[in-house]
């Protein structure tokens, strides 16, 4: 398995990516995860839409909080063909739950707890801690991987006007 050393850092300290970056303009890579209902969901299975992926360490955590709430703010203004995902490591009752006390509607959460499949697939998972990156990726209605912006210091929230100039260009 592929390692990324010192591409994020945690508290300024360098951490360790394990599984292939993906290529913006390739395929996006496939992956499985866990919706809060324990239902399994790939990417396949979201296909026909653009799709706005946000990986995060842990929706209990400020950062994650702050970002997955304004993502569900901007998801109502991006219309009906443009999923918004968060993935972490939270076990899909703890995502559930956090929905709910927090309002989250449009966004939907899904664990990758159990096998790690997208976090390897999308070189995202944090070796020390076995949590996921800060990272958001938008992949087109056809399934491939248009945008990808890696958060160096996963304490700081992403670029969100980037991500969105990509989604509004990507929808018209």
């Amino acid at each position: 398995m592929i390692e990324r050393k010192g591409v994020i850092t945690f508290q300024g300290k360098p951490l360790t990516l394990v599984g292939d970056e993906p290529k913006v303009g390739g395929k996006a890579p496939e992956f499985q995860a866990l919706a809060t209902d324990l239902s399994p969901v790939s990417l396949g299975s979201l296909a026909g839409k653009t799709r706005v992926i946000c990986s995060v360490p842990s929706l209990d955590t400020p950062v994650c909080d702050l970002q997955t709430r304004r993502f569900n703010q901007e998801a109502s203004s991006l219309g009906p063909g443009v999923e918004v995902l968060t993935v972490s490591m939270d076990l899909p009752f703890a995502q559930r739950r956090w929905c709910a006390a927090a309002g989250v509607d449009r966004v939907r959460t899904l664990s990758d707890h159990r096998d790690a499949s997208f976090g390897l697939a999308y070189g995202a998972l944090i070796k020390e801690l076995r949590l996921l990156t800060r990272a958001v990726f938008v992949v087109d209605a056809k399934g491939i991987l248009k945008y990808a912006q890696w958060v160096k210091e996963i304490t700081q929230e992403p670029d969100y006007q980037e991500v969105l100039k990509e989604i509004k260009a990507l929808i018209g």
